[in-house]
């Protein structure tokens, strides 16, 4: 059974960089899809960036392009999500989710995918 584990959450000011970590353990991530979603209170869940099972083509959804980056470290079975020039708008709680079809590419839609992480706060305030 694959199980999610973020870390890496915190509270920064506007402006300032945080990097996300999403372990994984029972499967290897690499054979997975991996999305990072969020989810501020009030509002509906918002797939943010994807990276593909095998080759690592990355999606990113309008909101973050250009200022977030997802990575995978196959030897750390781990991906992250690198955070630059966060906004409070950015406050919300993030979390990684993996697809249980195999060698599958990967989406933004939330309801794609089967194995959720328990999520890390992240709050942008001045």
């Amino acid at each position: 059974q694959l199980q999610l584990v973020e870390s890496g959450g915190g509270l920064v000011h506007p402006g300032e960089s945080l990097r996300l970590s999403c372990a994984a353990s029972g499967s290897a991530l690499d054979i997975h899809a991996i999305l990072w979603f969020r989810q501020a209170p009030g509002k509906e869940r918002e797939g943010i960036s994807c990276i593909n099972s095998g080759n690592g083509d990355t999606a990113y959804a309008d909101s973050v392009k250009g200022r977030f980056t997802v990575s995978r470290n196959d030897a750390k079975n781990t991906v992250y999500l690198q955070m630059n020039s966060l906004k409070p708008e950015d406050t919300a709680a993030y979390y990684c989710a993996a697809d249980s079809m195999l060698f599958s590419f990967c989406v933004l839609s939330p309801d794609d995918y089967d194995y959720w992480g328990q999520g890390t706060q992240v709050t942008v305030s001045s």
